[in-house]
């Protein structure tokens, strides 16, 4: 069940009050001839702004660095950004269940993305936030085979890009050859990065502050030791076991990884001090973010910078 079908019983008569409480003040949608779009965070927003062009006008409701999708709480104003919306894009796999709760009978004729059913790694998963593996747990306990931030997935980047251009297509069909190439430029773009990280990491390790590019970690066929009960703790904002920080200082200190990578807007003093270990002992820290950082304006801009700084780090 996605989290959208999930969720959207239980807030519709909530969405309705909130409805209510806008006024109905706001011009209508596609009044300045272009496609309303919302999404979730500016990371899907960047994917199809890239798709539709001058011919989209898009909000993402997280466009700030710090903003955190798991404890969001919407807004009335994010509740009319959705109503007005021909098209909505959000996370989904228990990473942004705040959009869910704007889904309601007034947003029925808009056309919905959900990325992370379409990526095809939802089985085994549990909608409402935690990650499990879809196949059986591995010896070691660090398979985070499958997990929701589908946005490192190239693979599900592309898809989500050419599903963009169909329903953006549905929605205005004389622009539907310019949806089309801008798709599949997107996506060739998007493959020539997966094809330089491919293998780059073999037979290397690496260790995560949190497992966030999981994925294009997979990519790089790259080995993460990250001690379960370390990412574990950080996910969920607890204290990190001493002996799991015992293990991870020890990876670092003795330049058993090839490199850290560390997710920036995860705060956490544990953390901090993990990656001023690496930085002393001369281990290359790659620095990623979940959502797009200031002044960085689209996906392949903000991706392609860190796939710059993986490959650059696995391949020493």
């Amino acid at each position: 069940m996605t989290v959208r079908n999930a969720l959207l019983g239980a807030v519709a008569a909530v969405t309705a009050v909130a409805l209510a409480a806008c006024g109905n003040g706001e011009a209508p949608a596609g009044a300045d001839g272009k496609i309303k779009v919302v999404a979730s965070t500016n990371v899907w927003g960047s994917v199809v702004k890239a798709v539709g062009g001058d011919a989209v006008e898009v909000t993402s409701i997280i466009n700030d660095p710090s903003g955190d999708p798991h404890s969001y709480e919407s807004k009335p104003s994010d509740v009319t950004a959705v109503r007005d919306a021909k098209l909505v894009i959000f996370n989904g796999g228990g990473y942004d269940n705040f959009f869910a709760t704007l889904l309601g009978p007034e947003t029925e004729s808009a056309k919905k993305i959900e990325t992370f059913p379409l990526s095809g790694k939802a089985d085994g998963h549990d909608d409402h936030g935690s990650e499990t593996t879809a196949t059986s747990e591995p010896a070691d306990g660090h398979d985070h085979e499958v997990n929701e931030h589908v946005w490192y997935d190239l693979d599900t980047v592309r898809k989500v890009a050419d599903q963009a251009a169909a329903d953006l297509s549905a929605i205005a069909p004389d622009k539907k050859a310019t949806f089309e190439a801008n798709a599949a430029e997107f996506g060739q773009k998007v493959e020539e990065l997966h094809s330089r990280l491919d293998g780059v990491g073999k037979g290397k390790k690496v260790l995560e502050t949190e497992p966030v590019a999981h994925y294009l970690l997979d990519t790089a066929d790259v080995e993460d030791v990250t001690p379960e009960s370390f990412a574990n703790a950080v996910e969920a904002e607890s204290d990190i076991p001493a002996a799991a920080i015992a293990e991870v200082t020890g990876l670092v200190e003795g330049k058993q990884v090839t490199a850290l990578v560390n997710n920036t807007q995860t705060e956490n003093t544990a953390v901090k001090g993990l990656v001023d270990k690496a930085k002393q002992a001369g281990v290359p820290v790659v620095e990623v973010t979940e959502t797009l950082p200031e002044g960085v304006t689209g996906y392949l801009e903000w991706m392609t910078k860190q796939v710059d700084a993986l490959e650059k780090a696995l391949r020493g």
